[in-house]
């Protein structure tokens, strides 16, 4: 995995945790995501909201990358997208790499990350 990515990452994860807790991990920061997506707030989720939760998250963090586009949000405010291309076969690695990458990108595009010291 790149260094610089890993470093920086673990930046980003001090930084959330100061506000939610230790423990952030990729599910944890997946589930904020997809949350504020939602626009609703926190709320008590059924375990298939948690999981449309999730999706929301990824399909957010990989539309920039061109793999998903917003579609539009239902009757309850929940968001949908379109699968543009489905994403090429990745190692265990390369996910985490395209992960943690969109996630900074993500953070600091919405102005909840900084990583000027």
């Amino acid at each position: 995995m790149d260094h610089d990515i890993e470093l920086r990452f673990q930046k980003l994860k001090t930084h959330l945790e100061i506000t939610f807790g230790e423990g952030m991990d990729l599910q944890a920061m997946l589930f904020l995501i997809g949350i504020n997506e939602l626009g609703l707030g926190y709320k008590n989720f059924s375990k298939q909201e948690k999981t449309d939760l999730f999706h929301i998250a990824i399909c957010t963090l990989l539309e920039p990358y061109g793999y998903y586009k917003f579609e539009g949000r239902d009757e309850e405010s929940w968001p949908h997208f379109k699968l543009l291309k489905t994403l090429p076969p990745l190692e265990h690695r390369e996910q985490q790499h395209l992960m943690k990458q969109s996630m900074l990108d993500y953070f600091i595009a919405n102005d909840y990350y900084s990583e000027e010291a």
